[in-house]
């Protein structure tokens, strides 16, 4: 799943291509969240997932095809075994584009639930990458600015997924040209490592 605006500019777009070509073989279903974007949560369909998830309403066919691209993005992530996310940061977290994808496949009954012991992950078993370049450095002092990373595994998190890794390339717009060379190659090695480790490609 990518939102990669900066085509092949793009630092994190280095991190997911290093990652694909060593997962080569594997069976890769690929989400670019620019050509297929997720549909909002306007007003229209909070009420109709409500009604639907949380009521168990029957909904009228109008109101079913509100929620017809949220629920083809959530069939398409519950099925996959590994979900791998690539993205930018956005002011101190990730762009909208991927807070909506996160809105439109966070549904309640499907990726989880609620139980007599509260909240419920049904993604259990299931493993996710998160890759981002930034063009800070969020550390020491600059650390609570970081909510992009964090957020995404919050969210990974809170559906079940028990195997989460990060991959990220900092410092971006601060390094020397030689120094942001040095960081996104360091972070593809990390990023093909995470395919090593999952058993993909060759």
């Amino acid at each position: 799943v990518s939102y990669l605006p900066r085509g092949d500019r793009s630092h994190t777009r280095k991190l997911l291509d290093a990652f694909l070509e060593k997962a080569q073989g594997a069976a890769i279903e690929s989400l670019d969240l620019l050509e297929d974007t997720p549909d909002l949560l306007d007003s229209r369909r909070v009420m109709a997932y409500i009604a639907r998830d949380y009521l168990g309403e029957t909904l009228t066919p109008e109101d079913t095809a509100v929620l017809a691209g949220m629920d083809r993005m959530t069939a398409q992530f519950m099925a996959a075994d590994a979900v791998v996310m690539a993205f930018p940061m956005y002011n101190f977290t990730f762009p909208a584009t991927v807070k909506a994808y996160f809105d439109a496949i966070m549904l309640k009954g499907k990726t989880w639930d609620v139980g007599d012991d509260g909240f419920i992950g049904l993604m259990t078993g299931k493993k996710a990458l998160i890759l981002m370049a930034s063009g800070g450095i969020y550390e020491g002092d600059f650390a609570p600015y970081e909510h992009a990373l964090t957020l995404a595994q919050v969210e990974f998190g809170f559906m079940g997924f028990e195997d989460i890794r990060t991959v990220t390339a900092a410092g971006m717009n601060f390094l020397k040209p030689e120094e942001v060379d040095a960081a996104v190659a360091k972070a593809q090695d990390e990023a093909r490592a995470v395919a090593t480790d999952w058993g993909l490609g060759g």
